[in-house]
């Protein structure tokens, strides 16, 4: 069983906290100046997928020190953290689909669709402010 560095995850979180403060402001833009906008697409496309990657770290981490083997993949990283009480259940199993949203943005980014991740940051936007919650309410309880 490894420790849980509640240093490493604070990092973390504040990527997360401020990549959904950076993609605050798109989730107003209409769908049509979002695909008209590069910049915009590129920047939200970069932001969604460091925030991703930070929880992921934060589920790896999280799941190794309480004595459990690494995840399979990332996917698995949101069930196990919900499975063994890191995040409630049900946040897992919706945020978990997210894991396969990262893997779009770094392999496929030439197939990207631009729906898909517009409509991607208001979802990040809900459930990564309720991740951040339940994850700050489980390292105050056991650190």
């Amino acid at each position: 069983m490894s420790p849980i560095e509640v240093e490493i995850i604070k990092k973390k979180i504040a990527v997360i906290i401020e990549n959904l403060k950076a993609l605050n402001p798109l989730k107003d833009m209409s769908e049509e100046d979002y695909f008209k906008d590069l910049y915009k697409r590129k920047a939200s496309e970069r932001l969604l997928q460091e925030l991703i990657e930070a929880a992921i770290d934060i589920n790896t981490h999280l799941i190794v020190g309480k004595g459990h083997p690494p995840p399979d993949d990332y996917y698995e990283s949101f069930i196990k953290a919900g499975e063994i009480g890191i995040i409630s259940f049900d946040l897992s199993t919706r945020l978990a689909p997210s894991a396969g949203l990262r893997n779009r943005l770094v392999h496929e980014y030439d197939m990207l669709e631009y729906a898909l991740v517009f409509k991607a940051i208001s979802v990040a936007e809900d459930l990564y402010s309720r991740y951040v919650k339940e994850i700050n309410d489980y390292i105050y309880k056991v650190a």
